[in-house]
């Protein structure tokens, strides 16, 4: 059974990355139209979720039309389309060649958006999630992009409409970071480092509150520094989690 999921999560990738950019063949293949034509073309490709089409399309006139009226709109479509395809490395690549080019543009807070987005996506990999593989010990440094950049829209832009979703998803990505922390806590346990581990559950405290995983890092800090003979430190992490989480078990 191992060596048949394997087989089928190969498989998936290798048919996930063909196709997954728009080359110069493929834009030779869009027809010699006028900007405006083609981009009505890529948009009834996006509206029909027919998204490498449309980076086909959008692809054909951002080479073409570079400096024409509408060659923003272009780029803020195609960054899109590459994130509706899984192409990360694409979608990355043009919205950080947007913000450095178009630094005042009206709708920068969109591309801070949806580079958050994409890195995001990042995180969740289908084929790990296929082979069941517990991620949360990978350095989440996609999960840190996309948390600076939503909290870039809510301190610089926070009129923006894309405010409120990037607060929740802050949220959980301050879970998926705390996790990390753990997970790193934990290890170091093993290797009976107690110090880095303490060190870990008490950041994961001081800066990841609220989270589900605050609860765990004062039970990592509470062992750790009973381990370390560091008895005031000890009580302190205690009456913390006494407070806090009055039903767990090193509490009753």
């Amino acid at each position: 059974m191992a060596k048949l999921t394997v087989k089928i999560i190969l498989t998936v990738a290798a048919l996930a990355l063909t196709g997954c950019s728009s080359s110069e063949d493929d834009i030779e293949k869009v027809p010699d139209k006028s900007a405006q034509s083609l981009f009505v073309d890529a948009r009834s490709a996006l509206d029909n979720g027919l998204y490498q089409k449309a980076i086909q399309i959008l692809g054909a006139i951002d080479s073409r039309f570079p400096f024409g009226p509408i060659s923003h709109q272009v780029q803020l479509d195609l960054i899109y389309a590459y994130y509706k395809s899984g192409n990360a490395a694409q979608g990355i690549a043009l919205t950080d060649r947007f913000l450095r080019l178009n630094p005042n543009n009206s709708n920068i807070d969109y591309v801070y958006y949806m580079r958050a987005l994409i890195n995001i996506s990042t995180e969740e990999n289908l084929f790990q999630d296929m082979a069941g593989i517990d991620r949360t010990d990978r350095d989440p440094e996609a999960s840190r992009s996309a948390f600076n950049d939503f909290k870039r829209i809510i301190t610089e832009f926070p009129d923006s409409k894309y405010a409120a979703d990037s607060r929740k998803r802050m949220i959980s990505i301050k879970s998926r970071l705390a996790q990390y922390e753990i997970a790193v806590a934990k290890y170091y346990i093993k290797r009976e480092a107690y110090a880095s581990a303490a060190n870990r559950g008490r950041y994961v405290v001081e800066y990841f509150a609220p989270s589900p995983e605050i609860e765990q890092a004062l039970e990592i800090m509470i062992e750790c520094y009973d381990k370390l003979g560091l008895k005031d430190l000890q009580k302190n992490a205690m009456q913390v989690l006494a407070a806090n989480y009055p039903n767990n078990k090193l509490v009753n």
